[in-house]
């Protein structure tokens, strides 16, 4: 499988750290990397996928009408296609964004349709055990022959999720693969 990225054409494959009042916030958590899924439905005929994985800076930067216009210059953290705050709370719970999306295969983990042809994991144990709503929005498609996967963004969900329908990772993976229209709503 190996590590090379250069199918990656839209995205960032490295996020540098950002820095504040001399603390350094480590992104690398973030950067471009494989995940294989398998799908042993059919345990006599179990099959892997292999995608690319990659983020987008809406994973720990957030507009805020909070922040004043100098504090937003200070929080500000230039990504290739926008600039946008760090987010603090965005950015501490985006460490646990590799795990969940190495679980979507998992039958625990729950993938819903998050609409505009997306979909999203809604639910994340914290680390008291404590479950709670984290909107992990992505996007799945094919690049250069490629599987990948395209997290958009990811925040806590503090009113609920809502009413959702519930999709199985591997039947997206599936018609990814066979170049079938994706599950929708």
């Amino acid at each position: 499988m190996g590590k090379n990225f250069n199918t990656v054409k839209t995205e960032v494959k490295h996020w540098r750290n950002f820095t504040f009042n001399g603390q350094v916030y480590d992104l690398s958590h973030l950067d471009v990397h494989w995940v294989e899924y398998t799908d042993d439905t059919d345990e006599n005929n179990p099959f892997t996928y292999k995608f690319i994985v990659t983020y987008s800076s809406h994973c720990f930067t957030k507009e805020s009408d909070e922040l004043s216009s100098e504090e937003s210059n200070l929080l500000m953290y230039n990504a290739p296609r926008e600039s946008r705050p760090f987010n603090f709370e965005r950015y501490n719970l985006s460490k646990h964004l590799p795990s969940i999306i190495k679980s979507l295969g998992e039958k625990t983990t729950l993938v819903c349709h998050a609409g505009y042809g997306n979909f999203a994991t809604v639910k994340i144990l914290d680390s008291n055990g404590i479950e709670f709503d984290y909107f992990v929005v992505f996007t799945v498609f094919r690049e250069s022959k490629k599987l990948r996967l395209h997290v958009e963004s990811a925040y806590p969900k503090y009113d609920g999720i809502g009413k959702i329908k519930k999709v199985r990772f591997f039947v997206i993976a599936k018609n990814l693969l066979n170049n079938k229209k994706l599950p929708s709503p």
